[in-house]
């Protein structure tokens, strides 16, 4: 196994990662390294180049969604090295599945978006005033099928 050198201080760290040194502190008490966080002499924290990569994958699946608990599981599967792929697979697929329901999910709300933003511009453009009338796009047609195979019989 390599030897890990440890060298950033929490502030270069903190630069690099975006995270706050408050944040750095809370991920290394809630357990987020998959290394233990090196220290000085004096006491003061020690980082290596795989704690900054190590990092920004945390970053990356808390952007994304996922929960504290979660991403500490996933961690301790990490740290626990080889032979929890299954398990870390899993994770990483239930994780893939929310994350891909929550772009739909976005997705649907920026057509409505696009769609106001489009009713907005054609009033303004005409000089008239906002309607007070609500104003729905029309359905997709993948809403259409989807409301279609909900109600019929399969």
């Amino acid at each position: 196994m390599a030897e890990i050198t440890a060298s950033l201080s929490i502030g270069q760290v903190a630069e690099r990662t975006g995270l706050s040194v408050h944040a750095l502190r809370f991920y290394e008490r809630e357990g987020l390294f998959v290394n233990p966080v090196q220290r000085r002499a004096g006491g003061s924290r020690l980082y290596s180049e795989d704690d900054v990569d190590w990092l920004t994958i945390c970053i990356i699946l808390r952007a994304s969604g996922m929960p504290l608990p979660v991403l500490r599981r996933y961690t301790d599967l990490v740290r626990a090295g080889a032979g929890n792929e299954e398990e870390r697979l899993t994770l990483m697929r239930e994780h893939q599945e929310q994350v891909t329901s929550q772009i739909a999910r976005l997705t649907q709300s920026l057509d409505l978006i696009r769609f106001k933003v489009g009713v907005y511009e054609d009033l303004v453009d005409q000089g008239g005033g906002a309607a007070h009338e609500c104003h729905a796009p029309p359905p997709s047609a993948d809403a259409v099928s989807e409301d279609v195979q909900r109600v019929s019989p399969s």
